[in-house]
């Protein structure tokens, strides 16, 4: 399994299924990653927390643990 964490800068990828429960996982999707949606990785900070990518057209920032909650093609 394939995370949105494990994408490298400038890779992009589909995503395929987010994982969590309740809350948690109704904010990921809130924020527009959804199953389908293509994301693109922008920066990651230099401790690698947070990450940066791109989905529909605008920037969002996440957490690594958030990030490890989306799985990806």
């Amino acid at each position: 399994m394939r995370t949105l964490r494990d994408l490298k800068i400038g890779e992009s990828a589909k995503v395929t299924k987010v994982h969590g429960e309740g809350a948690l996982r109704r904010r990921i999707m809130d924020m527009g990653i959804t199953k389908g949606v293509e994301v693109r990785v922008r920066k990651v900070a230099p401790l690698g927390d947070p990450i940066e990518i791109t989905v529909r057209g605008y920037e969002l920032t996440l957490r690594k643990t958030d990030a490890e909650m989306v799985e990806v093609e």
